[in-house]
């Protein structure tokens, strides 16, 4: 789930060249990033920038960001992410977050937050009542340390065509029919790939996370891709793995039967059965 934006890029005419400032061994050394051409089949996540080159996890860049790119990319351990005025960017950092279901830290207070707002008039956990509005929300989400937003209008235009399809979903809390926090994300078959939050109410967000959890719990997926490491994540339990633990995982998993979310709620027998953190 990202929480903040990368180096400028400008075009080539088949390459692009990262905009920052660098010294003249640093350019020198500097990788090509492949432009992909539509209908174009994306590089292998493994070819990404590596840890000593300006975008560590860059990967290439084009203009293509329909529905089916955003599967084949999925599907590879590969995302997107880019700001407005730039092309469409695609990313496989090495190492991956991730947040392992059955570690999931369900700390003491959240909870009681839980347990509280469950006994709530009008308070609801529920998935797919308004993607529209939960990615708009996440894209309007003021974020400590970040100018603007990653999630410009062509990336929440990709991801309704995705959630019209049946790929990209979110998960909602509500609180007398006013939506006041939620997520959304990937999910192809048994994989599982996180996106953005937003929250209006103490831990809003969080919530959202544990119902995405007792769900994926209850139907056996076991890992949510976070794909940037963050003190929030990691504060729930996310962890770093390397990129081909990650890709395995995503091939282990992407042919499984997949899950109806209209249909689901929190959990909360799978929930219990994790241990409680401070």
């Amino acid at each position: 789930m990202h929480v903040e934006n990368h180096n400028g890029i400008k075009s080539e005419k088949r390459y692009l060249l990262c905009n920052c400032s660098m010294t003249p061994t640093a350019k020198a050394a500097q990788p090509e990033l492949p432009w992909i051409a539509e209908g174009e089949a994306l590089p292998h996540a493994s070819s990404a920038w590596g840890a000593c080159t300006p975008a560590p996890g860059l990967l290439a860049a084009g203009n293509d960001l329909s529905a089916q790119r955003l599967i084949e990319a999925y599907s590879q351990g590969i995302f997107p992410w880019f700001s407005e005025g730039q092309p469409v960017l695609w990313w496989s950092p090495d190492p991956r977050m991730v947040l392992i279901t059955e570690q999931f830290r369900l700390h003491r207070s959240l909870r009681q937050s839980l347990r509280r707002w469950t006994q709530a008039p009008g308070f609801q956990l529920c998935f797919d009542r308004d993607f529209g509005q939960v990615i708009r929300r996440c894209a309007a989400c003021h974020r400590h340390g970040q100018k603007g937003t990653w999630i410009v209008p062509k990336m929440v235009e990709a991801y309704e065509a995705l959630h019209r399809m049946g790929w990209a979903h979110s998960s909602e809390v509500w609180v007398e029919n006013e939506l006041v926090a939620g997520l959304y994300f990937v999910n192809l078959g048994g994989a599982l790939f996180g996106e953005s939050m937003f929250t209006t109410i103490t831990d809003g967000s969080k919530m959202a996370l544990a119902s995405l959890v007792s769900v994926c719990l209850q139907h056996g997926i076991q890992v949510i891709d976070c794909q940037q490491n963050t003190p929030h994540l990691a504060s729930l339990g996310a962890q770093e793995i390397p990129r081909s633990d990650f890709l395995n995982r995503i091939q282990q998993f992407i042919d499984r039967p997949g899950i109806d979310w209209k249909r689901q709620s929190l959990y909360w027998p799978a929930l219990q059965s994790l241990k409680v953190c401070p």
